[in-house]
């Protein structure tokens, strides 16, 4: 049942039952992703003490038991597990013995670069896979159509790291327009506008390398949607009652088609956070993705195990967001 027809009471029931079905949903959702990574990364050979020592040429095996005591390595899987679960319901992720800091202060350092990495590329992808979508759709069969469908197929079977490093190769050391990496250049000093304006010049390449492929997606989605809202009867009757061209498009044509395109932005959420780890670690771009590949490579669970539950957090959020967006767009959606 939509919200159609509903009085202010009724109405307002209606969205604390659908805020609290949100609410469980996300409890459950956390619950579940905690037991699974949990399992997964602590079944997966070697552990962070094994690391410490092959980081220093070899350790005995008193030592190897002192590191794994010293961790809480040395105990049941279980009662590691409740022991998590315990911290976790205090809000308490952990501590990172790899970088000498709880993990929750490290990731709040992190989140913000991820966030304006993550934020510029889908903005991006997003404003310029509509134009590039809508413009296909407009010249539907003619040579427009046929170079955005060409560069769209091209961009999308692309691999991430290649684009970032192809985009290096051509921005940074052949024209020297953009940095090569890093989020600010190193003990410049800048402040106010100089240091937005620096963080901005390099944000450039890995953002426009995380948007590339999403641009792609973005662009034959809103293409085939446009094209088949088109020839809707609504649209036609519109025609019929001699509605302007532009205002046909925008209103009838351009809102409807958004329906499809808002629902696989919230889904793709993930797959832009997973995009995002591999274009920090080419760009060097301090953040969450960047962490959570060291975090890999030097067996800290604990910070691994932080990142995936907030990511697994701001997924379903952005979900949420998603449908709120749907139902302004379309009344009638439940």
């Amino acid at each position: 049942m939509s919200d159609l027809g509903l009085s202010g009471p009724q109405r307002a029931a209606r969205w604390v039952s659908v805020a609290l079905r949100h609410v469980v949903q996300l409890v459950g959702v956390v619950l579940g992703i905690a037991v699974v990574n949990f399992f997964l990364l602590r079944l997966a050979p070697g552990d962070a003490a094994q690391v410490i020592a092959g980081e220093s040429g070899g350790a005995s095996a008193a030592y190897l038991a002192a590191l794994r005591q010293q961790f809480g390595l040395d105990q049941p899987l279980y009662v590691q597990f409740f022991k998590y679960l315990g911290h976790l319901a205090h809000l308490d992720l952990g501590y990172s013995f790899r970088e000498g800091m709880p993990v929750a202060e490290l990731i709040w350092h992190r989140v913000p670069a991820t966030l304006l990495l993550m934020g510029a590329a889908v903005l991006l992808a997003a404003l310029v896979g509509v134009m590039l979508g809508a413009l296909a759709a407009w010249y539907a069969g003619r040579w427009v159509d046929v170079v955005i469908s060409a560069l769209s197929l091209l961009c999308f079977a692309t691999p991430l790291f290649w684009t970032g490093l192809m985009l290096v190769v051509v921005f940074s050391v052949w024209l020297d327009w953009l940095p090569v990496g890093g989020m600010q250049t190193i003990s410049s000093g800048l402040n106010g506008w100089a240091h937005v304006v620096d963080v901005i010049h390099h944000l450039i390449l890995p953002a426009v390398t995380l948007a590339l492929f999403y641009v792609a997606t973005y662009a034959r989605l809103i293409r085939a949607t446009i094209i088949e809202v088109r020839r809707e009867d609504y649209v036609r009757t519109a025609i019929a009652r001699g509605v302007r061209p532009w205002r046909l498009f925008r209103v009838h044509v351009l809102r409807n088609a958004l329906i499809p395109f808002v629902t696989m932005l919230g889904m793709q959420i993930g797959s832009v956070i997973g995009g995002a780890v591999v274009v920090e670690t080419v760009f060097s771009w301090p953040g969450l993705g960047r962490l959570a590949f060291d975090a890999l490579v030097r067996r800290d669970l604990n910070v691994l195990l932080g990142i995936l539950l907030c990511s697994s957090v701001l997924v379903v959020l952005v979900n949420w967001a998603t449908d709120a967006v749907n139902r302004w767009l379309d009344p009638r959606i439940v």
